[in-house]
């Protein structure tokens, strides 16, 4: 899967807006939406939110969990523990991409959500990286992968699979033939 999936999956996920305009529910293929009246918060997908932002026809309220002291706390909290702990938004990394790119202004200390962010992912990277190392290292059949977002194992998933790829068939050319016959490579 291609991040760019990834982030297309992400758009999909709920936001608070407060419009600007006055619109009767929609009716669409994945569900109805609105009704949208000035000065009342809405939910909508964030493709939409992202859209009525561009046209400067709602203001963005953040996720909850897209506030500094929050974020320090996850921060911190990924930091202490060994294994991966849950994240905030299963698409938490491409949810503050689009919203910080589109919708900076209506969020309070954008930049220094991108760092705690950017922080955040760049520890659980570390972590993932360690443990695909160790994985390797001993040779394991499976691993388990809790806590991972989709974004965290698409990041890693090419390298694994590779490195997987690679120990097979190092294992089934050292282990002794029947015959005398040649290996293939």
């Amino acid at each position: 899967m291609e991040p760019a999936e990834a982030e297309f999956l992400a758009e999909k996920e709920l936001v608070t807006i407060v419009p600007s305009f006055s619109m009767d529910r929609v009716h669409l293929i994945g569900g109805d939406l609105g009704p949208f009246n000035p000065g009342l918060p809405v939910e909508v997908p964030v493709w939409l939110a992202i859209n009525l932002k561009q046209r400067q026809k709602c203001r963005l309220i953040p996720p909850e969990w897209m506030d500094v002291e929050k974020l320090e706390e996850i921060r911190d909290q990924e930091r202490k523990e060994d294994t991966f702990t849950p994240m905030p938004s299963p698409y938490y990394m491409e949810l503050t991409k689009l919203l910080l790119n589109y919708a900076s202004d209506n969020i309070p200390k954008a930049d220094e959500i991108r760092t705690l962010v950017k922080d955040t992912w760049d520890t659980r990277m570390a972590k993932l990286r360690l443990s695909a190392d160790s994985f390797v290292r001993q040779q394991e059949a499976h691993a388990k992968l809790d806590n991972l977002t989709l974004m965290e194992i698409n990041t890693i998933g090419t390298f694994l699979t590779q490195a997987l790829d690679h120990m097979y068939k190092l294992r089934t050319n050292l282990q002794p033939s029947g015959s005398a016959e040649s290996q293939d490579f």
